[in-house]
């Protein structure tokens, strides 16, 4: 016998039904949209996750139902049995996918009331995000984030069918670890069995990725759960979502390849967007000197122009000893905004820029007569000429300058010149621009730790011809490291690995470790390369950020089904919580009051 639900059973979902069903007999089951009561006619608008149709109850067909139809209100839950008939030409609406045809209802349940839920279920609801959050189950409903989470299905479904298609393996790494150095903070596990021990739950699969690979299983990815005790941000969660990947056997255009493919599927079967390979590349310093920013948008202009050597012996101090204590001058032409920009706005300016560590912005107005500005007078006439031509400076153009070490110039005109292309609405919702930067440098010097650390991972392999620097001047050293940008966001990172042992004997001592303090922490990943280690290079991608371009949302809390708020709680469960002095107990573990 065939399950029923109240005696009913659904035949179709609401959105597959059509003008070519017309005169079947069908069951459907959903929630209630809207009611119309129009007399002796009521209209329900019933929603289910394939879209809305429209059923209809008579009371001249049969008073019962109809009274039932009368207490149907928002959000109830119905099983409804019927004959599909076709609208009146008047009443088609043609904004829904069933709008030719209608329900005439002649068997009705009500399997579920419902109270005034505290959130609108419907698209794109101007209800605040902490209301959602608290009530994600019903935000969930709404059509929009229905369509999010369906995409994401989507596109982990063509991740799998692709690395599949091309020879890769889907391995499980543990969700029980070893705590070891990865940059955040860990989220820690008491054991109760080992008393005073702890695991972590991982970071990424960094080190069992790298072990799959001394194991021979030469391609291996996953869609993986990762978890960092970070501040959070739009496009961070405490736990959140990899594409992650290895391979043997390869060099930094075999890693490359195999992503631009990837990406290359899943834009033409999600967008119908048909992207050309390979992919642009540009370096790491080509990408801080020309945009600010390791992770350039380049769908617009605003470059950054260095002018140190125009400037180094001016008489504008701030620029000359700029220069002279190793930093730089650089500047942005804001074409055409001389003309626009208010004083009031251009202070707004010099005050967004010290968000990022500027301590003013020098600026230049040009005039069709003259040069309006308070740091004109200190510059001689060639002086300036050489400023206007490196510049392309022409009348109606704002020229917004920064003075600083290196570090604080980038961040600032790299910030600088995103919030001018909002200003100016110079950003193109409806284009993608995808690039790799490549050649970013192996370690960072670390002002606060007065050491070098690594900028990817201690196991990221230097450029060969590199190598040489690495005891004398490390921080010339260029790494075999890779990002891939789509619209100014990082989407993932990766790099070749270092499999020789002497080499990274050497990139932990250039990283502060002794040799005993390197097996502490990674001895297991260590024992494992003394029995033949290939060389190996892999990628990871945070798949959240992904879905979010893809479905053109500025957060990724839009397309994770139940994520956390700024402080890493989650407003409809109330976690992080106490628990039981009870559990406290088993495990060892006494709390401060």
């Amino acid at each position: 016998m065939e399950d029923t639900i109240y005696g009913l059973k659904r035949t179709h979902k609401c959105a597959q039904l059509g003008i070519e069903n017309v005169g079947e007999k069908v069951t459907v089951m959903g929630w209630a949209q809207k009611r119309r009561d129009l007399g002796g006619v009521i209209f329900v608008d019933l929603r289910d996750i394939s879209g809305i149709l429209q059923i209809v109850f008579n009371n001249e067909y049969n008073e019962e139902i109809f009274k039932k139809a009368e207490s149907i209100r928002n959000e109830y839950v119905l099983a409804v049995e019927g004959e599909v008939v076709k609208r009146s030409e008047d009443t088609v609406n043609p904004k829904i996918k069933t709008g030719e045809i209608e329900i005439a209802v002649r068997e009705i349940r009500i399997l579920s009331q419902s109270e005034t839920p505290p959130v609108y279920i419907e698209q794109d609801t101007e209800v605040n995000e902490a209301t959602r959050l608290k009530y994600r189950y019903l935000d969930l409903r709404r059509p929009d984030m229905q369509k999010n989470l369906i995409l994401r299905h989507n596109v982990a479904k063509i991740v799998r069918d692709y690395f599949d298609g091309n020879g890769f393996l889907e391995l499980e790494t543990p969700m029980l670890t070893k705590s070891t150095p990865e940059g955040a903070r860990d989220y820690l596990v008491p054991s109760r069995v080992h008393p005073g021990k702890f695991y972590a739950l991982p970071q990424s699969p960094q080190l069992f990725k790298q072990l799959l690979m001394v194991s021979g299983y030469d391609r291996y990815f996953q869609l993986v759960k990762c978890f960092r005790d970070e501040d959070l941000r739009a496009d961070r969660q405490p736990e959140f979502t990899q594409i992650d990947l290895e391979m043997s056997f390869v060099d930094v255009d075999d890693v490359l390849s195999v992503n631009e493919g990837l990406i290359k599927t899943i834009f033409n079967e999600i967008l119908g967007i048909e992207l050309d390979t390979p992919f642009r590349r540009i370096t790491y310093m080509e990408a801080m000197s020309r945009y600010g920013s390791d992770k350039p948008d380049t769908r617009f202009g605003l470059e950054l122009v260095n002018v140190s050597d125009i400037v180094e012996k001016s008489g504008f101090k701030v620029f000359a000893q700029a220069v002279k204590n190793g930093g730089s001058v650089r500047a942005i032409n804001a074409k055409g905004c001389g003309k626009s920009f208010s004083r009031r706005e251009i202070d707004g300016l010099a005050d967004f820029v010290k968000i990022y560590g500027a301590k003013g912005m020098a600026w230049i107005l040009v005039d069709e007569n003259e040069l309006k500005s308070p740091i004109t007078k200190f510059f001689t006439e060639v002086e300036m000429d050489s400023l206007l031509k490196r510049l392309d400076a022409e009348p109606g153009d704002l020229l917004c300058f920064i003075a600083d070490k290196n570090s604080v110039v980038f961040d600032s005109l790299g910030n600088l010149r995103l919030e001018l292309a909002r200003k100016l609405d110079l950003i193109g919702n409806n284009k993608f621009d995808i690039l790799w930067v490549t050649e970013f440098p192996l370690l960072e010097y670390s002002e606060d730790e007065k050491r070098w650390v690594a900028k990817h991972h201690p196991f990221t392999s230097p450029m060969d011809e590199d190598i040489q620097y690495i005891g004398d001047d490390p921080g010339r050293v260029r790494a075999k490291a890779y990002d891939i940008i789509i619209n100014g966001v990082e989407i993932g990172g990766g790099s070749i690995r270092i499999h020789r042992k002497d080499l990274q004997a050497k990139m932990f001592e250039l990283l502060g470790f002794s040799d005993e303090q390197a097996w502490e922490r990674f001895g297991f990943l260590l024992e494992a390369f003394k029995y033949g280690t290939p060389p190996h290079g892999g990628f990871a991608y945070g798949f959240d950020r992904l879905i979010m371009l893809l479905a053109g949302k500025s957060s990724i809390r839009d397309v994770i089904a139940f994520p956390k708020v700024q402080n890493a709680s989650c407003p409809m469960t109330g976690a992080p919580d106490i628990v039981e002095s009870k559990q406290l107990k088993e495990l060892h573990i006494k709390t401060i009051e």
